[in-house]
């Protein structure tokens, strides 16, 4: 894992040694948060997405896509549109 520089929070990007990575990891108390960037407009689950959830105990998983709507991929997971980001959250 390694620390991303945050203003006030700590930031990382998550990979494993078998290739499953996260490209945010935001831990925050007892919060755990993974983000996801994808180009597609509809992404779906990977093995990667799987592994964080478990390996790193996530509490939700934010999959930010180029698509136009927001909409849940599974319990922990969640597609975030790019464009609304801000009031999606």
């Amino acid at each position: 894992m390694e620390q991303l520089s945050g203003i006030g929070r700590e930031f990382y990007y998550w990979r494993t040694h078998t290739g499953a990575e996260l490209d945010l990891f935001i831990p925050s108390g007892r919060e755990r948060l993974g983000v996801e960037i994808k180009l597609s407009s509809a992404p779906a689950i990977t093995p990667s997405m799987r592994h964080a959830i478990t390996d790193l105990e996530l509490t939700e998983l934010l999959v930010v896509h180029a698509g136009e709507e927001s909409y849940p991929l599974s319990e922990k997971i969640r597609a975030v549109s790019a464009r609304r980001l801000l009031t999606d959250l």
